[in-house]
């Protein structure tokens, strides 16, 4: 690869033999702990996911089974979790195996770089999908289980349509906790700047408005409880696209003052 350090030109042949072995490695770990995920562990994942819409319907003096209207819906339920769960296991050996792949053609300091971010994706995910779950989703659980105060109303939440929510706003809040990690890699990378978000912060309040609609259950409570962590989250990427740059001037002002401490020979 052309300009990485290690210049070493690699045949085609050779990469595609590398990204299928890195990608072996992935397939392998995934298939893995999805089937201990499925064996061993979808009773335990269930009762965490159900222990939200449990407590909604107790604070309402209700019974909340979760019931299933067709044979193979908690079978595929299972599967659903299962890979689900294993996916955001492996994260951190897939992303490790893609990083594998990639390091060869890039410098020594872009490596270093890199890393940071790798580790911040998976923790940013998880800090998105906690505030889900202890935040978001028993405010519109019992949002939504209010409802069956009225005469004649009762919930008889379906299981997989139950789990496919719950999935749905652990990915959404998952992605979009993200932000801070993607804007500071692309000022990291010269491609947008700290006073050019800030310049353009009315439309990101805007765009983050229509994404949190979109993810969100139809109330104003969640989609607010997803759309003013998002607000906060692009401050802060604000402030750390502004200390990359401060960095960054701060390399180019001594590579700049040791040129010219370089005395030329006489």
């Amino acid at each position: 690869m052309s300009g990485a350090e290690d210049d070493v030109k690699m045949p085609l042949l050779e990469h595609l033999t590398e990204l299928r072995t890195r990608l072996l490695y992935s397939l392998v770990g995934f298939v893995v702990v999805f089937l201990i995920c499925f064996a061993f562990a979808f009773q335990p994942v269930l009762s965490i996911l159900t222990a939200p819409l449990e407590a909604a319907c107790q604070a309402q003096g209700k019974t909340c089974p979760v019931i299933y209207t067709s044979l193979i819906e908690p079978f595929f339920t299972q599967v659903k979790i299962s890979a689900f769960a294993a996916l955001c296991i492996t994260f951190p050996l897939i992303a490790s195996q893609l990083y594998k792949f990639a390091a060869p053609g890039l410098y020594k300091n872009e490596r270093s770089a890199l890393v940071p971010f790798l580790v911040a994706t998976p923790v940013m995910f998880a800090v998105g999908a906690t505030f889900l779950y202890f935040v978001l989703l028993p405010l519109a659980l019992h949002f939504f289980v209010s409802y069956q105060q009225y005469v004649g109303i009762e919930l008889l939440p379906k299981i997989g349509e139950y789990i496919d929510l719950v999935m749905k706003l652990v990915l959404a809040f998952g992605l979009c906790f993200e932000l801070p990690v993607i804007l500071t890699l692309l000022a990291k990378v010269g491609i947008v700047t700290s006073n050019g978000l800030r310049e353009k912060r009315r439309y990101a309040v805007i765009i983050v408005t229509v994404v949190a609609a979109i993810f969100t259950p139809p109330d104003a409570i969640s989609m607010l409880s997803l759309a003013v962590p998002m607000v906060g989250l692009y401050e802060i990427s604000i402030w750390l696209a502004k200390s990359v740059e401060k960095k960054r001037a701060a390399e180019d002002a001594a590579a700049a003052e040791s040129s010219t401490e370089v005395t030329p020979a006489s």
